[in-house]
């Protein structure tokens, strides 16, 4: 990109010749809402108001109620590296502040958060016609294949659930392994799960803290439940533990079907089903059945397979012998349930800006 004369970003398309030239421009939206979530309030925040901030836009930034001391946090740090007051504004408060905040004058919103908040947040700025931007929820499927080499696929995916306690839009929340070699990699998942260390999570040895909010411990003893009355397993975990504070066990189930809501709905913590499958096509019509489209990662040796499999998973970010990451060179993007927009990569930047056209033709040489 070069600059215009007004300052703003240009790319040279189309015709570049002595009497015509084709130009795009770049300006920025303008003032826009940013409501962030809370369980990774600083990354998630920064993958929005900083390129919102670099391309020329005012942000009021509306953290998680239950993360407010982070915005103010990040208000002191932009302030005190030039940053101005009236440029870059905190707005504390729950969801009838989100609701204020959305009538103001603004011209785009960037939501992370649930699929349910994000629906509505959409159908509130429909009318006004501007850029909506959603980062909602995931229901990441795993597949691991006959040819995986066992023991890379279980730490990787044991990992992929349960960091941060499951509680990622792109942890892996349902896992599919190849009959073939099923028994041995339960095995070695439940081994690798059982030696998380739980506890205070400001302790370095920790592994698994507490969920952050209390509601969501019924939320994952109801889906657990669920599954266990439809027929379920509990190989490990599977209850609230009885200690201080709002601490869920690790939880392996086994003997899931897509009945049970565990396997359907978004967990959001340290819960995961394992389903045994007899080939790659029953794996992928299983992991495309779902509302969201996220992530989806399948591990294994070959591949070509494992891309040919990918291909055909509707979602945004797909992963080989992976999971669970992020590139600032790759767009963060959804499908389905999952959201509207990216953040990250030129897709993330472009986000926030509104490209001109330009026809200059010159008539009088």
């Amino acid at each position: 990109m070069s600059e215009l004369e007004g300052g703003n970003p240009r790319e040279l398309k189309g015709v570049n010749s002595p009497t015509l030239q084709e130009w795009i421009s770049y300006d920025p939206l303008g003032t826009i809402a940013n409501i962030s979530a809370w369980n990774y309030p600083y990354f998630v925040g920064t993958n929005v108001f900083i390129p919102a901030l670099l391309t020329g836009n005012g942000v009021l930034y509306k953290p998680s109620e239950i993360a407010t001391n982070t915005g103010l946090a990040i208000a002191a740090l932009l302030y005190q590296s030039g940053i101005p007051e009236d440029i870059f504004i905190p707005v504390i408060g729950a969801g009838l502040t989100g609701a204020a905040l959305l009538e103001q004058t603004i011209d785009g919103v960037f939501f992370t958060g649930s699929y349910a908040t994000g629906q509505k947040i959409a159908m509130v700025a429909a009318p006004k016609l501007i850029k909506v931007q959603l980062e909602l929820g995931g229901k990441d499927p795993a597949y691991v294949c006959d040819d995986v080499d066992v023991s890379i696929a279980a730490a990787g995916l044991a990992d992929g659930a349960f960091y941060n306690n499951g509680q990622s839009c792109c942890a892996v929340e349902r896992i599919y392994v190849h009959t073939h070699i099923y028994d041995e990699f339960l095995e070695q998942f439940l081994q690798t799960v059982q030696q998380f260390r739980m506890g205070n999570p400001m302790k370095a040895d920790t592994y698994l803290g507490p969920v952050s909010r209390k509601p969501q411990l019924t939320v994952l003893q109801q889906q657990v439940e669920d599954a266990i009355a439809k027929g379920a397993t509990v190989c490990c975990g599977g209850s609230i533990v009885d200690r201080p504070g709002w601490y869920f066990a690790p939880t392996v189930l086994t003997g899931v079907t897509h009945e049970m809501r565990v396997m359907r709905e978004e967990s959001f913590g340290p819960i995961i089903g394992i389903q045994r499958v007899n080939s790659d096509d029953e794996a992928i019509a299983l992991m495309n059945d779902t509302d969201y489209g996220l992530t989806a990662a399948v591990y294994g040796k070959d591949r070509d397979r494992a891309l040919r499999i990918l291909s055909q998973i509707k979602s945004g970010t797909v992963y080989w012998n992976c999971c669970d990451r992020v590139s600032p060179h790759l767009p963060w993007t959804g499908r389905k349930h999952s959201g509207i927009g990216s953040t990250l990569s030129t897709d993330g930047i472009r986000a926030f800006l509104k490209s001109r056209s330009w026809h200059l033709k010159q008539t009088f040489i």
